[in-house]
């Protein structure tokens, strides 16, 4: 009894340690947005010696953050949910139907996995610029949609080869079809995986800076990974009013791990054992 209880006590305290050394990051970056520039470099781990909203207003004076705030948000969003309905549909047919090409066809969306997707930037580029998307928050979400497909699929076919068939005959019996069976029986069984599939997919469109860079131009159209980059000078950077940038945008991100997190945590596991 003694040396389980000295063990939870170590397990216990490796994941304080553990989690203190991964908002350790997060805290100092607060701070520092409340501090000068010329403060950040005296003092970097002290307190700061004024708490002031200097650092956010001018923040919101200098660049256009709440442009770039929305365009990030309306691109992870919409990418997501096409991710979703796309990937759910996919996952559906590949784990329930048995043709001769369903095994062809998963291996098919894995190698989105397996190729790196920056080594065809320049096609991929010529084809955006042909179908007149540079330069437009489309092309990111066609991108950010493609990108996102084979994960998703992967882990949704995992977890709908571990739902009992019976759900989806007695659906039939009452005359539902595939569509109605997917949106009303299935999708209300799926929230632990679909948590795992929205936060991955959200976090990597929301923290990329290389399609952005790519294919926007236009300041109105730039998110805030690209955005960010105008406070960089040639030789200096405000680094007070990034910092308060950085915290800005990281709230999304948080919010959305801390409201999802247990479907995340039951996602990861969804579909291991039967």
């Amino acid at each position: 009894m003694k040396s389980s209880w000295s063990s939870r006590i170590v397990w216990y305290l490796a994941a304080v340690i553990f989690a203190l050394l991964a908002l350790y990051p997060l805290l100092l970056m607060f701070l520092s947005s409340f501090k000068t520039t010329i403060e950040i470099f005296k003092n970097p781990f002290a307190m700061p010696s004024a708490w002031s909203l200097d650092t956010y207003k001018k923040l919101l004076d200098q660049v256009p953050f709440g442009s770039y705030f929305t365009n990030s948000i309306i691109v992870s969003v919409v990418s997501v949910l096409l991710v979703i309905l796309f990937g759910s549909m996919a996952s559906f047919y590949i784990a329930r139907f048995s043709f001769r090409w369903n095994g062809g066809l998963l291996f098919f969306f894995l190698l989105g996995m397996m190729i790196p997707i920056k080594l065809g930037i320049v096609p991929l580029y010529m084809l955006m610029k042909n179908l007149g998307l540079t330069n437009n928050l489309l092309s990111l979400i066609c991108m950010y949609t493609a990108t996102g497909l084979p994960l998703a699929v992967l882990i949704l076919t995992s977890f709908f080869k571990t739902l009992p068939h019976e759900l989806e005959e007695a659906a039939r019996i009452d005359g539902a079809g595939d569509f109605r069976i997917l949106r009303s029986i299935i999708f209300p069984l799926m929230r632990p995986v679909l948590g795992t599939v929205m936060i991955v997919n959200f976090i990597g469109a929301w923290n990329d800076f290389f399609f952005p860079l790519i294919f926007i131009t236009d300041d109105a159209k730039k998110t805030i990974p690209i955005g960010m980059l105008s406070l960089f000078g040639e030789h200096s950077a405000d680094w007070s009013t990034l910092f308060a940038g950085l915290t800005l945008s990281s709230l999304p991100m948080i919010l959305l791990f801390f409201f999802a997190s247990r479907q995340f945590m039951e996602g990861l596991t969804a579909g291991a054992v039967k």
